[in-house]
């Protein structure tokens, strides 16, 4: 399955991390953020990255070229940030089937492939890697809204009054039907060409979208704060990791 990654954006919100880099180079644990994206991508089958790049985009064409760990990259511009919906367009030209959808911002440690084994379903024309949050909290987010079985019924996009708690977390599979529901989205009062937007209008149009509940957590990078957050995450599971990898080495003498 392709992979579309979103990598176009500036990050005013990261500022001054951002003042002279993309945004997804942003380093978390010495590590630029697409990298680990392009990581979990991989892991969970991606046989092509397609990267929509707009600030700063000769930055990343350099870092990585045309292929990571082997799987090959093709690069299209967003000229204009407005919004997701129009950075998806610019990479309808280059997915020929269904897709994985990544946000280039978001750090996750959790289980993308049910969402991806989902999606090879033929009841399933989208599926979707869903959290629950904080009440307070849901109005920064697309919010959700679910049937008994599972099934997406309301897609909003910060609402104020949010009908839920469950809320998107930037990881997507969808079928080609998605381009044309962008096509129609109409500008937001943002000015912006929503997501969500799309997402509503295949609902409206009868088709299936699943929750899959995250099994893990993912850390949003939206401010210097949650750079830092992230990094001290994921410096905490590598100490976990290596100290269980002693305890085995010792054991394994102990026994000897």
């Amino acid at each position: 399955m392709q992979a579309v990654v979103l990598a176009a954006g500036k990050g005013t919100r990261l500022r001054p991390l951002t003042d002279d880099k993309p945004k997804v180079l942003v380093e978390v644990n010495d590590k630029p953020l697409i990298e680990d994206v392009f990581d979990n991508l991989l892991d969970a089958g991606a046989t092509e990255l397609v990267v929509v790049v707009g600030y700063k985009a000769e930055q990343i064409i350099d870092r990585f070229g045309d292929e990571y760990e082997g799987v090959p990259i093709t690069y299209t511009h967003q000229r204009e940030q407005l919004g997701l919906a129009h950075a998806i367009l610019q990479a309808e030209p280059h997915v020929d089937g269904d897709f994985m959808l990544m946000l280039g911002d978001n750090i996750f440690r959790g289980n993308l492939g049910d969402v991806t084994n989902r999606q090879q379903e033929e009841r399933a024309d989208a599926a979707f890697l869903v959290e629950e949050v904080p009440y307070e909290e849901a109005s920064r987010y697309g919010v959700l809204d679910t049937n008994e079985y599972g099934e997406i019924t309301e897609v909003v996009e910060k609402p104020d009054d949010p009908p839920s708690n469950l809320v998107m977390t930037g990881f997507y599979t969808f079928t080609p039907a998605i381009f044309h529901a962008c096509h129609l989205v109409q500008p937001s009062d943002r000015g912006e060409y929503e997501l969500p937007d799309a997402i509503d209008l295949l609902i409206q149009s009868g088709r299936t979208i699943d929750a899959i509940r995250l099994d893990g957590w993912r850390i949003d990078v939206g401010y210097p704060e949650d750079r830092d957050r992230a990094t001290e995450r994921l410096e905490e599971e590598t100490g976990a990791v290596e100290t269980s990898d002693d305890t085995d080495a010792e054991e394994a003498i102990v026994d000897n």
